[in-house]
């Protein structure tokens, strides 16, 4: 019988809407747990779910019948739901519009997670903005800035 064989990772990032640091230490870790299960539930593969106060890291062994922006739009709808119902924050949160979604070859999944493992060590060095931007020139992608996450906040 034949089958389908593939071996698609993508790296997902995304931000929190107006770009607050409203990812807390205190359930940080209990919010990317949430995202991983999310993850699984769709048939998925997580491999690391990180990030900083105002943004979010996630790689994925993503299987061809899932859509990168059907995937990603399910994270945010149903873990912003979380973040929510928790009352973690004040007032209601959401995630920013848009998102990157950039793709690796099986060996850089060890470099690519300890990238993501690291991101408060690596945030005491460059920004949100300068770590986004510097994936967009790193994988070629055009873009105009003003279509960017909003960086005014």
């Amino acid at each position: 019988m034949a089958g389908t064989f593939s071996q698609i990772y993508i790296q997902y990032v995304f931000a929190v809407k107006g770009r607050e640091n409203l990812i807390s230490d205190l359930w940080g870790n209990e919010l990317y747990k949430y995202i991983s299960g999310i993850i699984k539930s769709k048939g998925q593969k997580p491999i690391i779910v990180n990030g900083y106060q105002d943004h979010v890291h996630i790689f994925v062994g993503l299987n061809p019948t899932m859509k990168i922006s059907d995937l990603i739009r399910d994270i945010k709808n149903n873990s912003s739901k979380f973040i929510n119902n928790q009352g973690w924050v004040k007032g209601k949160f959401s995630w920013q519009e848009g998102y990157g979604a950039f793709s690796y070859s099986h060996s850089q999944i060890g470099s690519v997670y300890d990238y993501i493992l690291k991101q408060k060590e690596h945030h005491k060095r460059k920004t949100f903005k300068e770590e986004y931007i510097d994936f967009l020139q790193k994988f070629e992608i055009k873009f105009d800035e003003k279509y960017l996450f909003d960086f005014d906040k």
